[in-house]
């Protein structure tokens, strides 16, 4: 059976984050998106916990469901929780300061009250549903795995500058340094949006990793912007479990539960893809900053180093290459933004919605939408340009500004010539 799971997500309770971000509303937007497990994210604020608590109750399989009283009528579909929170480590370790974010899954709910009690004796977890701790990644990990092996620790969204296990500004040049003796205890690493599986297995360090890709959601919308997709046995923590340990490139056989494909957003509209300078609105490639000696070429101050550069730096294989081992992977826009690009209105205008929930609700979600359903049937349903535009998402022929310095890129599908003779052929 077949799972997409978007693990890494935030609460109401983290800086930054939509007050829509409640269970109920996280599992009506997973239902729409067609995301059959979602995380809770967020679950050592004491706040949030609670509701966790009130809110979800345990399948047989060892998940969580929301309680049928609390679910949407238009859902449509039931997608399953399971505990995860994000855990920001600010620490200095031989002389220089590390900012690493780990998602944490955890395989049931006394788990969480456990480490809630352990990281609240030392640290302030009310402050944000995201809470620093002062503790190094390897400390934290082994402190988590002494409450309960089967907890599983995944380093975020890995090549982002600031906060994360390679970050340019943050993190190490190997993951041995950082986790040492517990690196076997790591499954499995999250791209981030700025990165996608290509870039990453450019480096044989990785290969000891499973891939694994995550929407980071700060709001209902946004869930599933990445996604693994899981073929397992049954919908049970077991069963995942064995699937994030599965490395196809370690093991000849494949097991009933393993990692199918991820679902990525264009690296290139990830806002740490470049170098640049946010204040002076410069972007540049890496052989570009290389020139200029990281050196912004209009204030002359640092560049913020992206993620293509990092990836350049420590790569030890050419672009382009592949292992056939490695699950696949397929690179989408959001369906709400590709209807707006298509008809040229913002995505949450009337138009957009209106061919947005009526393609959900006659294909079964935006997922089947995007990746299944055939263009014709699209096409029949909606728009010839709607049509055309997924046509051109899964065939990757887009426009591409890439971001830089915490600025999104920007994807276009249609350049203003080809919208109107294509919405002028449609008259005929």
């Amino acid at each position: 059976m077949q799972l997409i799971a978007d693990f890494h997500v935030h609460s109401r309770f983290s800086r930054a984050v939509s007050k829509d971000m409640n269970l109920p509303t996280m599992h009506e937007w997973a239902s729409y998106k067609g995301i059959g497990l979602v995380g809770t994210g967020d679950f050592t604020h004491p706040t949030w916990f609670a509701e966790m608590r009130e809110q979800l109750r345990p399948t047989a399989e060892g998940l969580l469901e929301l309680k049928p009283e609390l679910r949407a009528k238009s859902a449509i579909a039931n997608p399953l929780f399971i505990p995860t929170t994000e855990l920001s480590c600010i620490y200095t370790e031989a002389g220089a300061s590390h900012r690493i974010h780990l998602v944490i899954l955890a395989p049931d709910l006394p788990t969480v009250e456990k480490i809630n009690k352990s990281l609240g004796e030392n640290f302030n977890l009310q402050s944000d549903g995201r809470p620093i701790l002062g503790i190094s990644a390897h400390d934290l990990t082994e402190k988590l795995l002494n409450l309960n092996p089967k907890i599983l620790v995944i380093p975020a969204h890995v090549w982002t500058p600031w906060f994360s296990l390679f970050g340019s500004a943050s993190g190490y040049d190997s993951a041995q340094v950082c986790f040492r003796d517990l690196l076997n205890k790591i499954p499995a690493i999250e791209t981030g949006l700025s990165s996608d599986p290509p870039m990453n297995w450019r480096w044989s360090e990785l290969d000891k990793f499973n891939i694994v890709s995550a929407g980071d959601s700060h709001s209902p919308r946004k869930l599933g912007r990445e996604a693994t997709v899981f073929e397992l046995e049954k919908f049970g923590f077991k069963e995942l479990t064995e699937a994030l340990w599965f490395n196809p490139l370690a093991h000849a056989t494949r097991p009933k539960n393993y990692i199918a494909e991820t679902l990525e957003f264009f690296p290139e509209e990830g806002k740490y893809h470049l170098d640049g300078h946010a204040k002076c609105q410069k972007s540049l490639l890496p052989a570009e900053t290389k020139k200029l000696n990281g050196l912004c070429p209009v204030c002359k101050k640092p560049l913020t180093i992206g993620v293509l550069n990092r990836v350049e730096k420590l790569a030890d294989r050419p672009e382009g290459y592949k292992n056939p081992k490695r699950p696949p992977y397929r690179t989408l826009v959001p369906l709400e933004e590709a209807i707006g690009e298509a008809l040229d209105v913002g995505a949450g205008s009337k138009a957009v919605q209106e061919i947005w929930t009526s393609l959900i609700k006659k294909f079964g979600g935006e997922f089947n939408v995007l990746l299944e359903t055939p263009i014709a049937d699209i096409k029949n349903a909606s728009q010839e340009i709607v049509a055309e535009a997924i046509d051109r998402i899964r065939n990757g022929k887009l426009i591409i500004e890439g971001g830089y310095d915490g600025i999104f890129g920007v994807i276009k599908i249609f350049n203003p010539k080809e919208r109107k003779k294509i919405q002028q052929a449609s008259l005929f």
